[in-house]
């Protein structure tokens, strides 16, 4: 019988190395609608890479918004944490494309031993000197795809932490966007108070002087300084919202909220950027969150051929050799020679079921991962939708509250200049000052939540439209 050469098992593994055990990974695909219900045609959605950095927060046009969303970029807190397990996924993805590779080692040993025939007795001249330096080396060849699945899992997870770093830097510029611009809007709310108080001070005035000609009576005077007082406690009232914002941006830029101001604009006014009505569906391909979702859901199909590689035998070819001698010295000048070279193969016969767990969490798993990315893609349309929808409704409301706002204005100078003339009581100026104010809250008002929805819009988009 032909001698089997011994490197056949070194062959037959390389030739085997080109295996890969369990699904490869398609991305499925998702129920798209036509067209947004709020707007014209579009593409299906298709995941792509993270989105990439847009200073998106310029269109708004305000300097100090543009300084404060660059310190974001360096002191929060959150992000950092963002980068370090994006930094953490890399190392990992290295680590399991380190499986390819072989392993060398070395190793060096000093050893004095004795024996004896007889039990407890050292006879003269069995004590034995031993100095033995070797190399080791093995390789485990990835004749089933283990570690190819490992690595692509790897490398999967790594661009999902992209992606989630990605949404979180967008995230946390939305916030810090939506708390400036609050404060803005408590900012404009305390100005409009402390006009409606200083205006209630002249109405105080004027009352005080019609009471002092017998005009009105002293009811009226008490009426129109509780009126001033309530203004002014209003205003004060509004400095806590400020505050609270104030402190919530200290935090987003990584600076203590002690230590943080931000001096009040005056006359500011809400400033809403031209998001192009034809939305193409290139912007939601931007968004981090489906890029992650769905690279979770391909690491966690290469899963299913990592456990499905385990059922198959493993190969493992090692190498051992190097010098021996009874003392440092022979060892040095004539040393004996040892070496040793095979392969070794390995299979599980029984582990309880272990393998066929592993394998059925694996493919649950990805079914879990499959369901979230259609999910995401579907919440992704929501959003869009909904700021779409709110932006749409709101610059409707606004215009109405606009002609609410002038004939809110014209029925109280007219009041004003009867009251004046003592035609008509100050209960009528109540009633048109209350109006007034109530429809110059309500204008800021939709003016902030016009605001608040062009920046979920944005953030909806990925940060970023063409």
């Amino acid at each position: 019988m032909a001698k089997l050469s011994p490197y056949l098992p070194l062959l037959l593994a390389a030739g085997l190395a080109g295996c890969t055990v369990g699904p490869d990974y398609h991305r499925p695909a998702v129920a798209v609608p036509a067209h947004y219900a709020e707007n014209g045609p579009w593409q299906p959605v298709k995941a792509a890479a993270p989105v990439a950095e847009a200073r998106w927060w310029e269109v708004f046009g305000d300097p100090t918004l543009d300084a404060l969303e660059a310190r974001v970029q360096v002191s929060n807190q959150t992000l950092k944490a963002a980068e370090a397990q994006y930094r953490q996924a890399l190392a990992l993805a290295a680590e399991a494309r380190a499986g390819l590779y072989p392993t060398l080692g070395a190793s060096m040993s000093l050893s004095r031993n004795a024996s004896s025939s007889a039990v407890g007795v050292v006879k003269s001249g069995s004590i034995v000197n031993n100095v033995a330096g070797s190399l080791q080396a093995a390789w485990a060849p990835d004749v089933w795809g283990r570690i190819r699945r490992q690595i692509e899992a790897g490398a999967a997870n790594a661009q999902a932490s992209a992606a989630d770093l990605a949404g979180a830097r967008l995230s946390l510029q939305a916030q810090l966007a939506q708390n400036y611009f609050s404060l803005r809007l408590a900012d404009a709310q305390r100005q409009l108070l402390e006009k409606t108080a200083a205006a209630d001070r002249d109405i105080l005035a004027i009352t005080r002087n019609q009471y002092a000609s017998g005009i009105v009576s002293q009811a009226s005077v008490a009426q129109a300084e509780a009126q001033y007082k309530s203004a002014q406690a209003q205003a004060v009232d509004a400095g806590v919202a400020r505050a609270q914002y104030l402190h919530a941006i200290a935090v987003l830029i990584g600076e203590p909220a002690s230590t943080f101001q931000l001096d009040p604009i005056d006359n500011w006014r809400a400033s809403l950027p031209a998001i192009p009505p034809g939305l193409p569906s290139q912007l939601l391909q931007r968004r981090p969150d489906i890029a992650a979702s769905e690279r979770q859901m391909a690491a966690a199909n290469a899963q299913i051929g990592v456990a499905e590689a385990a059922w198959y035998p493993s190969f493992t070819f090692s190498a051992n050799g190097g010098l021996q001698a009874p003392s440092l010295a022979q060892w040095l000048s004539a040393p004996a020679r040892f070496w040793s070279l095979g392969p070794a193969l390995t299979e599980t016969l029984l582990d309880g079921g272990l393998r066929r767990a592993q394998t059925a969490a694996a493919k649950a798993a990805y079914a879990a991962a499959e369901a979230n990315y259609r999910q995401t893609v579907l919440g992704a349309f929501q959003q869009v939708e909904d700021n779409l929808s709110a932006l749409g409704i709101l610059a409707k409301e606004a215009a109405l509250q606009k002609e609410a706002l002038d004939a809110a204005r014209r029925s109280y100078d007219l009041t004003m200049n009867q009251y004046r003339a003592g035609i008509v009581g100050y209960i009528n100026v109540l009633t048109a000052q209350s109006s007034l104010l109530a429809s110059e809250k309500s204008v800021l008002t939709v003016a902030g939540q016009r605001q608040t929805a062009s920046i979920a819009l944005i953030q909806a988009l990925g940060g970023r439209w063409n």
